[in-house]
């Protein structure tokens, strides 16, 4: 195959139409990007992203009020101060969360009917459709990163293999006052639909992830309040509704786990006789971060045209693609919650 340049034998206007059509196109299933701490990645830096968080520790160097699972607590000063005496004091700590980016990439081969692609559909059309394969590329890494989280809820038993009841009300109160236990915020603040890195300020809510196949016992969840019913507040793409302090944003990337749950009953199964078992993640403010798929250096377009090389001596195949740098990492896991339930059929 031809050697592969980037932006190579294509004009720089024809390039930045590439880019802005991956972007554009792969922006609406990016359900995940908007809701985690953001660490864009320029060119020529570094493989490893470190997101660092400040908390305040005691004298003795023990962090928050003691709680294990969470230790970012703000230290409280209740005792009264002596004259004369000067107390302890305060320190400012940090932890750093590093996680080590991985290149992804995919790429479609072409005929040499592109030889002018820069006024060619086949190019768009070519990169239309790798848009959406780096877009859900990039919400299955991450949706496998943060469904690993320690912190589990089942909807009905201690463990997963007896799952086979969907989520419901009482279930979703549990998980949000777990979270609001933890100090976890609600999420106010989301990344812009946009290719740019610009925030938003959003209605204060908790954020829950789920497969579609979840959406009608969601919608059955009492309380339900679908998007179309909200007034001045805005939904996000593929939103389906609220339940209180929750808003449900609904994905196929948002996979089950196949017959993990117990006897089907009347629940969705793969086989037909254990229930599948979906994870619903419930996200609060600060939970993971990521490396967005937004601005100029995120994400290289690669055009090969069609040139004479060995194996090709007539230059009659090229290719489109796409490469980028991909990370997500858990920042704080009791600031987010994994339900584990089954859909009814």
């Amino acid at each position: 195959m031809a050697n592969v340049v980037q932006y190579g034998d294509i004009s720089p206007r024809t390039a930045a139409y590439v880019v802005k059509e991956l972007l554009k196109r792969a922006m609406p299933y990016m359900v995940i990007e908007r809701f985690g701490q953001s660490y864009p990645i320029p060119l020529n830096s570094t493989r490893t992203a470190k997101f660092r968080r400040y908390f305040l520790t005691g004298a003795t160097g023990s962090a928050g009020a003691g709680n294990p699972a969470n230790p970012f607590f703000t230290p409280l000063s209740l005792t009264p101060l002596l004259e004369g005496v000067t107390p302890a004091g305060l320190k400012l700590s940090f932890q750093d969360y590093t996680v080590q980016l991985n290149q992804y990439g995919d790429y479609i081969n072409i005929t040499d009917v592109v030889e002018d692609t820069h006024e060619d559909p086949i190019l768009s059309e070519a990169t239309q459709i790798l848009s959406e394969s780096a877009a859900q590329t990039f919400e299955a890494v991450r949706y496998n990163v943060l469904k690993a989280g320690t912190n589990v809820f089942w909807s009905n038993g201690g463990v997963r293999n007896a799952v086979n009841t969907p989520p419901n009300l009482t279930l979703q109160r549990q998980i949000t006052t777990a979270l609001t236990r933890q100090n976890a915020k609600p999420i106010t603040q989301i990344l812009s639909s946009t290719p740019n890195y610009r925030t938003e300020p959003v209605e204060a809510a908790f954020i829950c992830l789920a497969h579609p196949d979840s959406e009608t016992d969601i919608r059955n969840i009492v309380g339900f309040i679908p998007t179309k019913q909200y007034g001045t507040v805005t939904p996000y793409e593929n939103e389906i509704g609220a339940v209180e302090r929750v808003r449900y944003l609904i994905s196929t990337v948002f996979t089950p786990f196949p017959d993990a749950g117990g006897a089907k009953l009347t629940m969705r199964s793969t086989t037909g006789v254990n229930a599948d078992v979906y994870p619903l993640l419930y996200l609060g403010r600060d939970a993971f971060g990521i490396v967005p798929l937004r601005g100029r250096d995120s994400l290289t377009p690669m055009v090969v045209n069609p040139k004479p090389v060995a194996g090709d001596p007539l230059g009659q195949r090229g290719s489109v693609g796409w490469k980028a740098w991909q990370a997500a990492v858990i920042l704080q896991d009791c600031f987010m919650v994994r339900l584990e339930a089954a859909a009814t059929a």
